[in-house]
């Protein structure tokens, strides 16, 4: 949303109208004429960049896989599925910190890619062990009768003995991946279709989203869903044909993946938030009503987002479930996209890099609390166990950082940095106190 337009004169020509106050060359460009890249332009973007780079380095050179031995493992696993729930942190703040779309569903996308990767995971390794328990009958095992063995071992434990037909790409790792990119961003396309062009906006469309995962979630708790039921798929760290590499070195497989995987996907976040259509999407968060009145397509904003961002979760959730092992309903369940939307608000709402703070530091604390090495605090009358006040402890700390520091801890970098907000000029753009003004629109 700039104040700079495209006026008509006498003649027919059009010509650009330079906002009163600006002298220079436009915003981005060089003094050459040529424009400045996206990182000199964006400095906190190859500030991030950097900072992941030495901390992937840091932890490799300390893992038991290629390094010291001083990080174990489990830990270097820890940290694997912390960058996946960063990314996806990542993701919710693009459509709820700068789109204004509080979605709580954007769990339910990145377990539907996690199960997606799991499918062939489980298949694929299934397929090995019946294979080479059948290599020892006196006559080869036809295909089908390996079908049909897999299918049992797979579907056994619900009761079933056939693949159901949302198997049937499971034996193609090629199609699992696409499916892990495309069944998020196809659900999340027709689900944000349908709302959007409803115009359903602010609590009501967060209860739909909500809707939308409790339903999923149901269905998966079901044994005729096809996924197992409330059993899930297990075994996801056993990579095929992968028997006679470490763990120790799978694992670092993955940290790499994910730390990989966050870098692109905030880049490519920052690379959206800027420019003009960054300014669209903060005009649509602050006063959807007057963008819309200007000529913008707000619902084809907002689908894009919300399909774009619903991808990224996939992806993450396709990393982070081999690393965790297992994957059942329940972490599709619609307490999960509200934790989501607490790590956002932790980190601070609207700073990509408060995203990423806020679910490493949550992620890290939580490990920590219920994985039973913070003390427990006996009282005399009352034994305080970390295990189960955990989530109480973060639920007040939600409250707390909402009432007190809405900036969350994303925030104090602005403090050290001594960052002010711009200053502010003109009138508001929107009624709510706090909208884009003129001079944070040319900005």
């Amino acid at each position: 949303m700039s104040t700079d337009a495209t006026l008509p004169s006498s003649s027919g020509r059009k010509y650009s109208r330079v906002p009163a106050g600006r002298t220079g060359p436009p915003t981005g460009a060089m003094p050459g004429g040529g424009a400045k890249p996206f990182i000199i332009r964006h400095p906190s973007v190859l500030i991030f960049l950097a900072c992941l780079a030495i901390f992937t380095l840091c932890v490799t050179l300390l893992s038991e896989a290629f390094g010291l031995g001083i990080v174990s493992t489990s830990f270097v696993k820890t940290l694997g599925k912390t960058l996946c729930l960063c990314l996806v942190a990542v993701a919710m703040d693009l459509v709820w910190g700068y789109c204004g779309i509080l979605s709580l569903g954007h769990m339910a996308f990145f377990g539907l890619g996690g199960y997606a990767i799991g499918m062939w995971l489980m298949y694929a390794r299934t397929e090995l062990i019946v294979a080479q328990s059948l290599s020892a009958a006196k006559l080869p095992p036809t295909p089908t009768e390996i079908s049909d063995a897999i299918a049992i071992q797979i579907f056994g434990v619900v009761g079933g003995s056939e693949f159901p037909a949302l198997w049937a790409l499971a034996h193609s790792l090629p199609l699992q991946l696409a499916a892990a990119v495309l069944v998020p961003g196809l659900l999340a396309l027709v689900f944000g279709w349908l709302a959007f062009r409803s115009r359903v906006t602010g609590v009501y469309l967060s209860i739909l989203t909500q809707a939308m995962t409790l339903a999923l979630s149901l269905h998966l708790f079901q044994n005729d869903s096809g996924l197992r039921g409330n059993n899930g798929l297990s075994g996801l760290q056993n990579l095929p044909g992968l028997d006679g590499v470490p763990q120790a070195t799978v694992s670092m497989w993955f940290f790499w993946g994910s730390a990989l995987a966050l870098a692109a996907g905030y880049l490519l976040c920052a690379w959206v938030v800027s420019g003009k259509f960054g300014s669209v999407i903060r005009g649509i968060r602050d006063d959807e009503t007057r963008v819309r009145f200007l000529g913008y397509s707000v619902e084809g904003f907002k689908l894009f987002i919300f399909t774009l961002t619903a991808v990224i979760a996939g992806i993450a959730g396709a990393l982070y479930y081999p690393q965790a092992g297992i994957i059942n309903p329940a972490e599709i369940a619609p307490i999960a996209s509200i934790y989501l939307a607490v790590w956002v608000a932790i980190g601070g709402r609207g700073r990509l890099y408060g995203a990423v703070i806020g679910a490493a530091f949550v992620s890290l604390v939580s490990t920590w609390f219920t994985g039973g090495q913070a003390p427990d605090i006996d009282l005399g009358f009352y034994t305080v166990h970390w295990v189960d006040w955990w989530t109480v402890l973060l639920g007040l700390s939600f409250v707390v950082v909402t009432l007190f520091f809405p900036s969350g801890i994303g925030g104090l970098f602005d403090l050290i940095a001594k960052r002010r907000s711009p200053e502010r000029h003109g009138a508001d753009l929107g009624p709510e106190p706090g909208a884009l003004r003129e001079r944070e629109a040319e900005e």
